[in-house]
């Protein structure tokens, strides 16, 4: 009896601490959130964005904290402990180094334009016509969609991650019937407290939250790392993983990662699709190089290039959240799956109902069971942070192209500064609202979440890489590109939905059973062909247009005719043949990020010798980007 008492009392001393330590990162988060907001109240440019005169470093750590979401974090763990050190070419279906081109060149590009959002930016390449108004509205329109989706996505995740690591039953009964479950009520209560800060405070406060969310995902990593260390001996981990499992080259099949001690993985790796790893890798490269030209989808990425004070700032600072976001995030995942080896690897190797679904709660279940007091306070108030850090951009994004983009310009756009504020604030609250009310049906709205980012990100490619680089490309091709690709990537998402209900043997089973990196082809192809139908089967755009975009923005690409016009009226202008030196830039910036993932992955399992190769890589080519880059932007005068 005394000994079960002595271990209550121990459980309530470990979870008081925990709980202590995220009531005060939630109490320091509303504060600076509340403490800077009154800097966001002189217009839409101030709320929306800070102003333009939040400092690029700012803006950096802000971008990164958004990007560390606790569901890609959990994935991640998941693949690394499934597929080893080749997991990080994982990171480029979605594709991760977009960050890369948008360093290099993008960055630039976007913030000549000098507006408020990315369907904004449309109207300046396309002209306020009616083809400009059509590729305008569907940006605008998408934006607002998908933040919506996500908030109800977040609303889903956050409750029941709050239930996971805090003792109390928030369930709500009346007359004995459950109104709202524990999670809804954690849910209601953390995306209250976050939007409250996020609308009163706009982009000022974001950001300034934003940056304390950093350090602390920061701490929660070096901490997670340094505890595998203290925890467990190299020789426990080298007896779970094979020299296969820490190599990151690759033949065209995937050769067998685990040892036979541990053979139900390599089933599960020969299951889930990727067995044939070279041309999984090629076309993962395929779509990530025009994914990448294409530049960022209309959201709170976009919203931080916008937001820089110069165009120079804004090619800082998307360097800069490539610098700051990788190796912590990677000595956290690295951390926790040294854990999982050593302590989860023989539990689930033993369970006979092993899917790759499993290994997404390796996460919570290191958290909760294998982290000890204090650490995992820091961790979950870090995993919080990333929640949070990640629904506030969303709710600044998405109201932004709602009021600028649609209100404003369509309905009322002669209102006052004042007026446009209080409009954005019923935006946040809409947005957000209609967000939490789709999050009470979560299981019904989780595939209309991926509906929304498979079909964008397969429509938005072909018609978004035209735009920069081919002058004859116009509204209506822009219209009816993105449009053929949604259609496409649409299909492809029904069947594979629906992939149970087909007979083996029919096309449809087998379109359905391929995975969704092989049919970008297919989707890439209709999406440039309805390009290409709506641009010649329409007028040009405006010449005058044109002329104003080319010598604002000044990409490279098809634009002879536009820049012979430009050069007879104006001998200065000079012609950008920057293409491969951007695209050599790119490559190394690839193997620059590359090396800052699998860098502190090789020191969390004690791989000394390939952490320090990394390393090397890493001095190197930030050293070449400094010559190639770097000394490039600080010429920058406009």
């Amino acid at each position: 009896g005394v000994r079960l008492v002595g271990s209550e009392m121990c459980i309530r001393d470990r979870n008081t601490i925990d709980i202590l330590i995220i009531v005060i990162y939630v109490l320091i988060t509303l504060f600076v959130g509340m403490r800077v907001s009154k800097k966001a109240s002189k217009g839409l440019d101030s709320y929306f964005l800070g102003g333009k005169t939040i400092n690029w470093y700012y803006l950096g750590l802000s971008n990164g904290s958004g990007m560390f979401d606790v569901s890609g974090t959990a994935w991640m763990v998941g693949i690394l402990f499934l597929y080893g050190l080749k997991s990080f070419m994982f990171m480029w279906l979605w594709p991760i180094w977009n960050q890369i081109f948008i360093m290099m060149f993008l960055a630039v590009w976007i913030r000549r334009s000098n507006i408020m959002t990315g369907s904004e930016w449309i109207l300046t390449r396309f002209g306020d016509n009616k083809a400009g108004r059509a590729s305008h509205i569907i940006v605008a329109v998408f934006a607002i969609v998908a933040a919506i989706g996500f908030i109800a996505y977040f609303f889903e995740g956050v409750g029941k991650f709050m239930t996971i690591i805090l003792p109390w039953d928030l369930t709500l009964l009346l007359g004995g019937s459950e109104v709202l479950t524990s999670a809804q009520s954690y849910a209601l209560i953390i995306i209250t407290l976050t939007t409250f800060y996020t609308i009163k405070g706009g982009m000022y406060s974001v950001v300034a939250t934003e940056v304390i969310q950093y350090i602390i995902m920061v701490i929660a990593g070096v901490l997670v790392a340094a505890y595998s260390f203290y925890a467990f001996s190299d020789l426990e981990i080298s007896s779970v993983i094979t020299e296969e499992w820490k190599n990151i080259f690759f033949e065209w099949e995937l050769t067998t990662h685990w040892n036979e001690n541990y053979n139900a993985f390599n089933d599960l790796i020969d299951k889930e699709g990727f067995k044939m790893f070279g041309a999984f890798v090629g076309m993962s490269l395929f779509k990530g190089f025009f994914a990448s030209i294409a530049g960022p989808t209309p959201s709170f990425d976009m919203q931080r290039i916008l937001s820089t004070k110069n165009v120079k700032e804004a090619a800082y600072m998307a360097g800069f959240t490539n610098l700051i976001l990788f190796i912590p995030r990677y000595l956290l995942i690295g951390g926790v799956v040294v854990i999982a080896l050593v302590i989860l690897a023989p539990i689930l190797n033993a369970d006979p109902g092993l899917n790759g679904h499993d290994l997404e709660v390796l996460l919570p279940k290191v958290i909760n069971f294998h982290v000890p007091v204090g650490i995992k306070g820091l961790l979950l108030a870090g995993l919080l942070a990333a929640f949070m850090s990640t629904f506030s951009a969303f709710v600044n994004a998405g109201p932004a192209y709602l009021v600028n983009d649609l209100y404003k310009k369509y309905i009322s756009p002669n209102a006052t500064d004042k007026h446009y504020i209080k409009a954005s604030h019923l935006a946040s609250f809409f947005i957000v609202g209609l967000g939490v009310s789709m999050g009470f049906f979560a299981n019904s709205i989780n595939s209309l979440t991926l509906w929304i980012t498979s079909a964008l990100f397969g429509g938005y490619v072909a018609a978004n890489l035209l735009k920069w680089i081919w002058w004859r490309f116009n509204g209506w091709g822009y219209f009816w590109g993105m449009m053929a690709g949604l259609i496409s990537a649409s299909l492809q998402f029904i069947l594979d939905q629906n992939k149970d209900n087909f007979s083996e043997g029919t096309l449809l089973y087998e379109l359905a059973h391929i995975h969704a990196i092989y049919l970008f082809p297919i989707i890439f192809g209709f999406s440039l062909l309805g390009s290409l139908l709506g641009t010649f089967l329409s007028k040009p755009t405006e010449i005058t247009v044109l002329k104003s975009f080319y010598k604002n923005v000044h990409p490279w690409g098809w634009w002879n005719p536009v820049y012979d016009t430009l050069k007879a009226e104006d001998n200065a202008i000079e012609k950008n043949t920057d293409f491969w030196k951007d695209m050599l830039n790119c490559a190394i910036g690839i193997v620059w990020q590359s090396s800052m993932i699998v860098m502190p992955i090789y020191f969390v399992i004690r791989d000394y010798p390939k952490a320090l190769i990394s390393l090397i890589v890493f001095v190197i080519t930030s050293i070449i980007l400094k010559f190639t880059w770097f000394d490039k932007v600080r010429k920058i005068t406009n």
